[in-house]
């Protein structure tokens, strides 16, 4: 009964505030994701335990996730307007009206994959960057270490969990369950971006030394 009426307070926001409550799911979920990262890394982390022990919860680093998804969410949103606008699913004539095309599912998907993808990545390095206040060098060279490999690593992940969504999950509820799959993807990128962080604070430390 609780997932019930919140799916309809979620239906009733979406209705009429849709970009708004998008952009406060996007980034709850985003920040949920550094949660779930930031504690893990506690985990895995290859330190002494007591050096583990000292680590503080990084609450800035949690609200620079928040606030990146905030902005996004609308623009995945829009992105999924045109999406359904532009690459419909279901043929208006022919044999099978209404019936979804795997032919145009595969052609979303393809699209996704290779526009907004790329996109959101670059953005999300960006930003990050910007959000922590590194300098423009910095930036360039996350970049070079972090888009490569983050972006193959998409391509092995989100085609399937796109594909689930254009073809199972109703207009609203797009970003949502992309948002609520992003979860373990934030984890990953959030990891990784901490782990860039680590090396940009240890080269800029010897830099100091130097001087």
């Amino acid at each position: 009964m609780a997932n019930v009426a919140l799916a309809r307070v979620y239906q009733q926001s979406f209705e009429s505030h849709p970009y708004t409550t998008l952009a406060f799911t996007n980034g709850a979920l985003n920040a949920l994701g550094d949660v779930v990262a930031q504690f893990t890394q506690r985990v895995v982390e290859d330190t002494p335990e007591e050096h583990r022990r000292q680590r503080k919860y990084d609450v800035p680093r949690t609200l620079r996730f928040f606030a990146f998804g905030f902005g996004m969410g609308p623009l995945i949103g829009r992105w999924n307007f045109f999406l359904e606008r532009h690459f419909p699913l279901r043929p208006l004539g022919g044999a099978n009206p209404g019936k979804v095309s795997l032919r145009a599912l595969a052609r979303r998907v393809g699209a996704d994959q290779l526009f907004m993808a790329p996109i959101g990545l670059a953005l999300f390095i960006g930003s990050m960057g910007a959000m922590e206040g590194r300098s423009p060098k910095h930036i360039e060279e996350r970049y070079k270490d972090l888009y490569k490999p983050a972006l193959i690593a998409n391509w092995q992940v989100w085609p399937l969990a796109q594909l689930i969504n254009f073809r199972y999950m109703p207009l609203p509820y797009r970003v949502p369950f992309q948002s609520t799959c992003g979860v373990f993807w934030t984890l990953y990128l959030s990891l990784l971006n901490a782990k860039e962080d680590e090396i940009q604070d240890r080269k800029e430390a010897m830099e100091r030394m130097v001087k």
